[in-house]
């Protein structure tokens, strides 16, 4: 195992990370705030000094090396079990057209930066081809599914002092992910039904993996992941959130409720605003990374909503980038959402690379002086 030598220490604090965790998404009183990051393009890795001089080559290793609290999640095989095989179909000059994973056609750099794909065309466009795709590739009985829980509990013991959380998937993200964001536009209307096997088929699959974990672990919270957001809010109708997501997430809710899971943060860019509601009616209490220039000021929701919602996330990643003046502007706007519990703050997604280094070690300096509660 490669050792990494933390370049920071950890900040000081009376509780464990997990009590400090529960207590500060509960509205509890904690020693200081939970600092975690959500990561880094892997551009940084190659282009930030501090990275490159130490090693570090990855998020779990940035999350070492900086010395953040620690924060766990188990996840299962609930998604296309085989996937495509990827593979290049073409080159250009400066881009590789490929099969990805999700059988979709897609245009990448070659240089690799990141970036989103063009994607081109989806393997799944009929019924046929979905009745076709969820024959060969989303089997519920494919031993890949079956969960080794010894491994995972020698892995997460029950005297653990970290935040462990359980994955619930992706009710309509993933199924994005898989037809496009045009294809999945079209297809709501073209082949609602299809659309809906698609959702219920996701559903299930994570309802099985649940079945085989809650009852062997004491979890601290469920994390979801959808992306289904833009600047201009959701890439699906009100409508179909409500009437095909939402049931699904209330049955996995249902499962998270009896087994004493009561944080349950999904994972969605863009402004989310108009789906808000109807998250928090399905059991989605948390939001995660909040995106700010697309949403809005993270107190703008939180004095809303009040205590029924948590936020993680929501530093805007640009004033990031403007400096340290415009930083420490933008952290003290958020200490008295800090103080008042229920929220995380971190980078409102990857930090990019044109942040610089310098900047960022004054972020994560600034954020212990605001937040660490000396």
């Amino acid at each position: 195992m490669k050792k990494i030598t933390p370049c920071r220490p950890k900040w000081n604090g009376t509780m464990t990370d997990r009590e400090r965790f529960n207590n500060q998404m509960h509205y509890k009183p904690f020693d200081r705030c939970f600092n975690m990051e959500f990561g880094y393009w892997d551009e940084n890795f190659k282009e930030w000094p501090i990275f490159v001089e130490n090693g570090i080559t990855n998020n779990h290793e940035a999350d070492i090396f900086f010395n953040f609290d620690r924060i766990e999640v188990i996840s299962g095989n609930v998604w296309m079990s085989p996937p495509f095989e990827s593979k290049v179909i073409d080159e250009t000059e400066t881009t590789k057209i490929l099969i990805n994973s999700d059988g979709l056609l897609a245009e990448v750099p070659k240089d690799g930066h990141d970036t989103i794909p063009h994607f081109i065309k989806s393997s799944i466009v009929t019924p046929e081809d979905w009745k076709r795709c969820k024959e060969e590739r989303f089997r519920r009985d494919d031993p890949s599914r079956k969960v080794d829980i010894e491994a995972l509990k020698k892995a997460h013991p029950p005297d653990r002092d970290y935040p462990l959380g359980v994955n619930t998937g992706s009710m309509i993200g993933k199924i994005r992910d898989m037809l496009t964001f045009e294809g999945l536009a079209y297809a709501c209307y073209d082949y609602p039904d299809m659309v809906e096997d698609m959702v219920e088929t996701c559903c299930v699959l994570v309802e099985d993996f649940l079945d085989q974990v809650l009852p062997h672990f004491d979890f601290d919270f469920a994390a979801g992941w959808e992306d289904i957001c833009f600047k201009n809010g959701p890439i699906v109708s009100i409508d179909f959130f409500k009437n095909v997501v939402v049931p699904r997430y209330k049955r996995i809710h249902k499962k998270l409720k009896e087994a004493g899971i009561d944080i349950w943060y999904v994972d969605c860019d863009g402004d989310v605003r108009p789906l808000l509601p109807y998250f928090l009616e399905s059991g989605i209490n948390c939001l995660f990374p909040f995106e700010v220039n697309s949403c809005c000021h993270p107190k703008e929701l939180l004095n809303e909503y009040g205590k029924e919602l948590r936020i993680m996330g929501g530093v805007d990643k640009m004033v990031l980038a403007q400096g340290k003046e415009a930083i420490k502007e933008y952290l003290e706007s958020l200490v008295p959402l800090v103080e008042r519990g229920g929220y995380i703050p971190f980078c409102d997604h990857r930090c990019p690379p044109n942040v610089k280094p310098e900047d960022y070690l004054y972020y994560l300096d600034l954020k212990e002086e605001l937040f660490g509660m000396k």
